[in-house]
């Protein structure tokens, strides 16, 4: 067998990108783009995608990519498949040391990564590249094993060398005031939020699920959420910043579960993340602080619609 080679991802590679994505998922990737070579090639003449490949001979054995919006300064790595007969080699954490080497070469000012729950294997990998996970995202996707329940994903964080992303100095509720001091000890803090970058509201929906992004939660933007359907499946990404201590009681009076933080991605802040809406499952998470966290989400998360 000829010598596994990583390197950058070419237009060529297109069709045997797609190809390994379904032999490792058949159809059940939630990213669609993939059974589409085009669309693959498409992603990354828009500098959208930045992938590199494993390669032996003419075989396309391991994929992974960072995934940048534009004028963002934080990229995901993301997209990572490796063909099964060539497990136990390390490509998914090869092909992700090396991208983050890039990421800082592109000026980024941090990483994140998606981190299945359905297996440990991103879980291990992502602590093997040094990333800190700040969050859970429960029911996040459809299951890409087939699975009848959504995959519910862990989220990860690494700063690039340069680059702080501290919290704001605030008081924490009680609820969740262990878990913002072990977040404090790793990003420090800063006098003042970052400033607000974007609309003050956004709300999209994916796989069923509503998705919203808060500068602020004042009384009338509080009761306007209290007046959506009851059976919406809402997130919640709140700016973490003055009064938080507050939105927390008030959301958590409307069903709405923390669940950690993810970094503002338009900004250099972070937001707060709020469920409302997920089956109490449990899992087996290879972060300590992230199983305190399910098992809390677990506690205080009351029956689902």
């Amino acid at each position: 067998m000829e010598p596994l080679i990583l390197r950058s991802y070419r237009d060529s590679d297109a069709r045997s990108v797609s190809q390994l994505f379904k032999k490792v998922y058949g159809d059940q990737y939630a990213q669609p783009h993939v059974y589409l070579p085009r669309m693959i090639t498409q992603n990354h003449v828009g500098g959208r995608w930045h992938s590199l490949v494993a390669v032996s001979g003419d075989q396309v054995l391991g994929h992974a990519a960072l995934v940048r919006d534009k004028g963002s300064r934080i990229a995901e790595l993301a997209l990572s498949v490796v063909d099964p007969e060539s497990r136990r080699q390390n490509i998914a954490t090869r092909l992700g040391r090396q991208l983050l080497i890039h990421a800082q070469a592109f000026g980024c000012h941090g990483v994140t990564i998606k981190q299945m729950t359905h297996h440990p294997y991103t879980q291990q990998m992502a602590a093997r590249l040094g990333f800190h996970s700040t969050g859970l995202l429960p029911d996040h996707a459809p299951s890409p094993f087939g699975e009848p329940v959504p995959e519910s994903l862990v989220l990860g964080y690494v700063r690039i060398d340069g680059y702080q992303r501290p919290l704001p100095r605030l008081a924490w509720p009680d609820g969740c005031h262990e878990f913002m001091q072990q977040m404090v000890d790793m990003f420090g803090t800063r006098d003042n939020a970052s400033p607000w970058i974007g609309d003050p509201i956004q709300l999209d929906q994916r796989w069923g699920r509503y998705d919203g992004v808060l500068e602020s939660l004042d009384d009338g933007l509080l009761k306007q959420l209290q007046q959506l359907p009851d059976h919406w499946l809402i997130s919640i990404r709140l700016r973490l910043a003055q009064g938080f201590d507050s939105a927390w009681c008030q959301l958590s009076t409307l069903d709405f579960t923390f669940t950690g933080l993810a970094p503002d991605e338009k900004g250099s802040g972070w937001l707060a993340l709020f469920h409302r809406g997920f089956q109490p499952r449990t899992l087996t998470l290879d972060c300590p602080r992230m199983q305190r966290l399910q098992e809390d989400m677990r506690r205080r998360e009351p029956k689902a619609p």
